[in-house]
């Protein structure tokens, strides 16, 4: 467990180490109280539970780094904040889901961008450091566009299961004017019976209540959640083509190198040296 003092020094030598990303920490933490009280003042306390959130997430980071011993590129650090803030501040608070139509495309490009960072820098470490592991770049890369994927697919099921259980609307839908299903095939021999040009849908509850959906045919989800999967494939297919060129041609000048320079996590370099020690203790 890190000691108070130890824990200050090591604070004091980020900020003058990532000057910059401490800057930009502390603008959008006080955005984000700001909000809070503005929540809290409109009695909008899902809101409210949100800023909440959004604080603990910003220590994150931090946390990772000294349960984990890595240290956490600024670039890496700063992508991250305003990820978080523009996901729950910006996206859910402030609407901007519902005002800008691309904002959550966005974000989910941008995820899986990182997520294959992340899955990068796991394999890559272990590559690095490992005598008996020496894995080519194509399966380097391979892993870690398999890995933003799969983180991909379990925030679906998340945002499902939110949908289902807490009556949630997160794979949002929309409103098409076409549609095609075998469901609705009168002979049941599984034919698509098609409906084109769908110019409105009339909804009848058991209550006798009447919704009117205009312009179309709602569509429950589906088509979000593989636009939402297919960014995702997007994002990660550029940071692994990046990563790939990085290995591959190894030169520090190429933007490759500085793009997953400033994305890759790295050890921290006590831990390094004292992992080399060992090494040196052990041959002896």
């Amino acid at each position: 467990m890190v000691k108070p003092k130890q824990y200050v020094k090591n604070l004091k030598n980020k900020i003058k180490e990532q000057r910059g990303v401490f800057i930009l920490y502390s603008l959008l933490r006080i955005m984000v109280i700001a909000a809070l009280v503005r929540s809290l003042m409109l009695h909008q306390y899902e809101g409210a539970a949100t800023c909440i959130l959004v604080l603990i997430l910003f220590l994150v980071p931090s946390f990772l780094e000294d349960k984990l011993k890595i240290r956490i590129p600024a670039l890496f650090e700063g992508i991250i904040y305003c990820f978080i803030f523009a996901a729950e501040i910006l996206g859910e608070i402030d609407h901007f889901y519902t005002h800008i139509p691309i904002w959550d495309t966005m974000l989910h490009t941008l995820n899986g961008f990182l997520f294959a960072a992340v899955g990068f820098s796991t394999v890559y470490l272990l590559n690095r450091s490992s005598k008996n592991i020496n894995l080519s770049p194509l399966y380097l890369t391979m892993v870690a566009f398999c890995f933003s994927m799969t983180i991909g697919v379990l925030w679906e099921f998340f945002e499902c299961g939110a949908d289902i259980f807490l009556a949630k609307d997160m794979q949002k839908d929309f409103i098409i004017d076409h549609i095609q299903s075998c469901k609705l095939d009168p002979t049941g021999t599984q034919q698509v019976f098609k409906v084109n040009n769908i110019t409105e849908t009339i909804i009848h509850t058991a209550s006798g209540d009447t919704v009117t959906v205009p312009g179309g045919y709602l569509d429950i989800g589906i088509l979000d959640t593989m636009k939402d999967l297919f960014v995702n494939f997007i994002g990660a297919i550029v940071f692994c083509t990046f990563g790939f060129a990085y290995l591959k041609l190894g030169d520090e000048k190429k933007v490759a190198s500085k793009v997953v320079n400033g994305l890759v996590l790295q050890p921290e370099p006590d831990t390094v040296g004292k992992d080399k020690n060992n090494d040196s203790e052990m041959t002896t």
